[in-house]
């Protein structure tokens, strides 16, 4: 009787661990799937995901394609701030004690899939499942320091190496294995914005590029791995 029983035991101990195993948190799923106050969604080119004034109640992850950030003066010049790929969150300003509004627009530059987080959700999410938050908080990290490279970037580099770092990041060069890649259509005008020049400065400097081989510039941009050295080194 007594083995009988701690074999049943034992059986049940197995079913509870098998059923706590089967509904562990995944954080892969979780930016994976749609689910409880959360929606994957697809935007078209040129479609905004939220606009500058609109209520911050929700965040996106970047599941595929690639989205700018842009921000829109009172007197209406607009400028180009971040350009976000796969693996990117969008609209991160959601999350923060007390909700406001979007404090620039994002829209989509190709053809993409966001999931679509609503704002007590992620929060929720955030404070229950500690290897989300460390995974969170290392993006945010990487993105702050992504941004303090910017800043230094703007303060002490050449237009053309501002220019070639910009084009690097887009093509995501140091992630990719081929020998080059292709970003999404970009006008010079938008580069300018982000490089902080103007846009026949930027021409000059693409032209230039196109010249020495690193880069194929025919209205798609073609990023060759030999611009990458010439950032790090030159």
């Amino acid at each position: 009787m007594v083995c009988l029983w701690s074999t049943l035991c034992a059986e049940r101990s197995s079913s509870v661990t098998k059923e706590v195993k089967d509904v562990e948190f995944s954080s892969i799923s979780f930016l994976a799937e749609s689910g409880v106050g959360r929606k994957i969604m697809r935007f078209k080119a040129k479609q905004a995901l939220f606009s500058q004034g609109d209520p911050a109640d929700c965040l996106y992850y970047l599941q595929s394609g690639r989205a700018k950030v842009t921000v829109l003066s009172k007197k209406g010049k607009e400028a180009t701030i971040a350009v976000l790929s796969k693996g990117d969150f969008i609209g991160e300003e959601a999350i923060v004690a007390v909700p406001g509004r979007r404090l620039a627009t994002a829209v989509a530059m190709v053809a993409s899939t966001a999931l679509r987080i609503e704002r007590s959700e992620m929060i929720r999410v955030i404070h229950e499942e500690n290897a989300f938050s460390d995974m969170f908080l290392g993006y945010m990290l990487a993105r702050s320091m992504r941004m303090q490279a910017d800043l230094v970037d703007k303060r002490f580099n050449s237009s053309e190496r501002r220019l070639a770092r910009i084009l690097v990041m887009m093509a995501e060069i140091e992630k990719s294995e081929d020998a080059e890649t292709r970003i999404p259509k970009i006008s010079q005008a938008v580069l300018a914005e982000m490089v902080g020049t103007t846009r026949p400065r930027v021409n000059f400097f693409m032209n230039r590029f196109r010249r020495l081989g690193f880069i194929q510039y025919n209205g798609h941009i073609h990023v060759h791995k030999s611009l990458l050295n010439i950032v790090l080194h030159d």
